[in-house]
This record gives C-alpha cells, sequence and structure tokens, in this order.
C-alpha cells in the first residue's frame, strides 16, 4: 500500500501522531508490533493508575478509618482482582485508540516493521506472512524499554522491570526497589499499601532526584512513615539473583547487605531503534537525533517521544508527533521543540512540578522571589485529612512573571495544569492573585502560594 505517512509505533506519539495525520486529511498507516496504546497505555502510566487508586482506597480504610468515624472490620484484599482490575482498565483503552483508528480510517497493522530504503517499511504479521509499504513520510515512534542493570539482569521472576511489577501473580512479602524516581516511588507505594516490606535504593542524594530538594524531602518523610525504607546516597556494590531472591550489598550511611523475594529494577529507560537497512544517525546516547522539525538524518524520516530521548513523557511524546506532523503537512507551520512541560508522580503524596526549580533559576543568573504555602494551612486539605506537602512557586523579578512550580500533596498532579497554562501565557502573580479560586479548594493554595512572597497571603 502507498500511504501519505507511516507511523511505526502506536503509542501516545505514534496513535496521537497517525491520528493528527488523518484529521488533516492524509491517508495513514500505524504499524504497531503488540497493541494500540504503546507503554503507556499498556504497561505504564494507565495501568499503574489503577494499581494506585486500589492502594489509595485499601491503606486510607486500612491505616485511617477510625480518623474518618468508619469502622472496617475484617478488611482484606482479592490480589488477582486487583491485578485483573488494571488489565481491564488497560484494555479497554487500547480499544478505544483502535475505535479511533476506525473513526479516522487509519489503516491500523498489527506487526513488526523494519525501514528500508527509499520511504519502504516492511512488515512481517504475527502469521509470518510479510508485507512492504511505502510513504513519503515516515514517523518513527518506537519507544524505550526498561534498562537493566549490568551485573543484575532481568528474568522476569526475581529481578524484574515495571512491566512485570503490574502483573506478579502472587504479592511478594518483599522487594528491593533499585531507583527512586517516578517508577520506583509509584510502585513502592503500591506494594507497600498491601503490606509488601519495601525498601527503596537511590544512588543520588534524593528520593524523586530530578524534583525540587524540599519537594523530596517531604515524599522521603511521608515514605518513612508509611513503613517503607529509603536509602539514598546508596551504591550497589554486589548483586546476586537466584530462583529464591535476590541479595544485595550496597554502600551508603554504612555498607550492609539487603534481602528481598524480589528485586524491581527502575533506573531508567533504553531506545528501542527501528530495524531495517536503513539507517539514521543517533545522538551521544543512543537516541534518534532530530532537527528542529523532528526530521531524522534521513530525508523523509521523523522521529517523536522517547525515541529522541528525555523527557520520558507521555504527554511530552503526544505533544513533539502533533508538532511534527503538522510541520509535515500545514503549509507555514514551524514546529515547536519542547521546553517547559508537566512532571508528575502519582504516588501519596502525588508530586507535580513545571517550568525551573531553585537550582536551575540560580544557575541561568534569573533573579525570582519564592511563594510557598503549606497545606496544612489549607481549610480543603484539612477536610478532607491531606495535610502534607506545600505548594512552591518561583515569580521572576522584576517583571512578576511565573517561571517555576512544584507541588507535594493531595491531587498535585491535576493542579500542576494552572500553573503550566501560567508560564506558557506569561501570567504575572498579579494576575493570578486577581483571579479568584474557589473556596474552600486545593487549588486555592496556589493563589496563596504567590501572595506570601508579597507578604499578601491571608491564611498564613
Amino acid at each position: 500500500m502507498n500511504y501519505d505517512l507511516i507511523v511505526i509505533g502506536g503509542g501516545p506519539a505514534g496513535y496521537v501522531g497517525a491520528i493528527r495525520a488523518a484529521q488533516l486529511g492524509k491517508r495513514v498507516a500505524c504499524i504497531e508490533k503488540e497493541r494500540a496504546g504503546g507503554t503507556c497505555l499498556n504497561w505504564g502510566c494507565i495501568p499503574t493508575k489503577s494499581l494506585l487508586r486500589n492502594a489509595e482506597l485499601y491503606q486510607t480504610m486500612n491505616k485511617r478509618a477510625a480518623e474518618f468515624g468508619l469502622k472496617c472490620d475484617g478488611l482484606g484484599f482479592d490480589w488477582s482482582k486487583i491485578i485483573a482490575r488494571s488489565r481491564d482498565v488497560s484494555d479497554k483503552n487500547a480499544a478505544g485508540i483502535e475505535f479511533l483508528f476506525k473513526k479516522h480510517k487509519i489503516d491500523y497493522i498489527r506487526a513488526e516493521a523494519s525501514l528500508e530504503a527509499g520511504g519502504v517499511v516492511k512488515v512481517k504479521l504475527a502469521d509470518g506472512k510479510e508485507e512492504s509499504h511505502s510513504a513519503p513520510k515516515i514517523l518513527v515512534a518506537t519507544g524505550c524499554t526498561a534498562r537493566a542493570l549490568p551485573n543484575l539482569p532481568f528474568n522476569g521472576k526475581t529481578v524484574i522491570s515495571s512491566k512485570e511489577a503490574m502483573i506478579l501473580p502472587t504479592q511478594p512479602k518483599s522487594m528491593l526497589i533499585i531507583g527512586a524516581g517516578a517508577i520506583g516511588t509509584e510502585f513502592g507505594y503500591f506494594y507497600n499499601a498491601f503490606g509488601t516490606k519495601v525498601t527503596l535504593v537511590e544512588m543520588l542524594p534524593n528520593a524523586l532526584p530530578y524534583e525540587d530538594p524540599d519537594v523530596s524531602t517531604v515524599v522521603e518523610k511521608a515514605y518513612q512513615k508509611q513503613g517503607i525504607t529509603v536509602l539514598t546516597n546508596t551504591k550497589i556494590t554486589k548483586a546476586e539473583a537466584t530462583d529464591k531472591g535476590v541479595k544485595l550489598t550496597v554502600s551508603g550511611k554504612k555498607e550492609e547487605t539487603l534481602e528481598a523475594e524480589v528485586a524491581l529494577v527502575a533506573i531508567g529507560v533504553a531506545p528501542i531503534l527501528p530495524t531495517g537497512s536503513l539507517k539514521i544517525e543517533l545522538s551521544e546516547r543512543g537516541y534518534l537525533k532530530v532537527n528542529d522539525a523532528y526530521e531524522t538524518s534521513v530525508p523523509g524520516v521523523y522521529a517523536a517521544g522517547d525515541i529522541i530521548g528525555p523527557p520520558w513523557l507521555a504527554h511530552v511524546a503526544s505533544f513533539e508527533a502533533i508538532q511534527a506532523v503538522e510541520g509535515m503537512f500545514v503549509a507555514g507551520h514551524k514546529p515547536k521543540r519542547v521546553t517547559t512541560f508537566p512532571a508528575c508522580t502519582y504516588a501519596s503524596p502525588q508530586v507535580a512540578s513545571v517550568g525551573l526549580t531553585e537550582a536551575e533559576a540560580k544557575a541561568k543568573g534569573i533573579a525570582y522571589k519564592l511563594g510557598k504555602f503549606p497545606f496544612m494551612a489549607s481549610g480543603k486539605a484539612r477536610a478532607i485529612g491531606e495535610l502534607e506537602g506545600f505548594v512552591k512557586i518561583l515569580i521572576g523579578e522584576p517583571n512578576g512573571e511565573i517561571i517555576g512550580a512544584h507541588i507535594v500533596g493531595p491531587e498535585a498532579t491535576e493542579m500542576i495544569a494552572e500553573l503550566g497554562l501560567a508560564i506558557t501565557l506569561e501570567a504575572t502573580y498579579e494576575e493570578i492573585e486577581a483571579t479568584i479560586h474557589a473556596h474552600p479548594t486545593l487549588s486555592e493554595a496556589v493563589h496563596e502560594a504567590v501572595g506570601t512572597a508579597f507578604g499578601k497571603a491571608i491564611h498564613i
């Protein structure tokens, strides 16, 4: 078949790029070897949020029922149903993407793809049949896969990636999580909530090491209170795995040996490079190298999403794909590269940030004022019993524009959108302060936070 655009990969970059091209009247094929939605929908963002919702409900009822005047004698859980619910959520969302393909008349090809010269894509179907398709424009959105520790390879049983962590048939009694980024902290919260003994091991100084250090401190204290052991500034010096478990020798505040039934390795990702005879230039870190229009070193071949490097976020991937496709097919459109984006961690407490950290602002020589408001002073937060955390906002000087925001606490991942919009619009603190925020809401903390920078906050 001949198409206007062939998309390789059906994740948040691939399916979004395919749909946008179809909206522009182009004939499109999307090739995906597993299922529409990619890692995010099938093995990442969506199913993990289902698991975390289960954990949040169970932990609240198990540990805090009396606080809310509730009695919950004999509370238990069915592990298999928890996992099954997550898979059902994922399956229904994937079916939704497949419906959108039909709606937009996109050819959805379940196959392995390889890139050949001359705009040709070869595919190998599940039954072994091979086909060739061509298009003047190709978008590579093959994404990434979990990266293993060199001395602790995945075995799918005692040494697992996040994919296996979502579908373990039996809940482990103990788990070591290597890497305390978003993936590690989310799974740490989930397993601990149901009674697994969890130890987080992070070689950098803080959990969530790329967030504001004040945020990381709140998360670490909350996790320790929940019963999770958090070891930061800790390196693994020796690792061994057997059929029965994993043993790690670590060096941090002290040298010690850690043992658990399962080790979850969450240290990052590695690119899934397209196969075939076509050779594309790579960046220094091994990702596909693209120019400002998302075009690779091969004319007519574009790339977007995780395959072009960090940040490895679904919403960034979708943005990049739309920019790439509109650059291909919309006359005069100049694609935008990602500069400001929200980053979110969905455990409890939630974490969300957008824009600059204090360290980044100082490194750039940007003068700023700091506004910070604790949820402990929020009427809504007290009403719902979620007092951990704060809203922290960086306000540029002398113009008063919002240049960064960091939230840790209840519904942080929902609240961050207002501040992302503020940065996009170059809104000033006066404009946020002049915007009436409904009472009582958690978002009032944003209003109060900008006020604290100038001595105008009422409730602190």
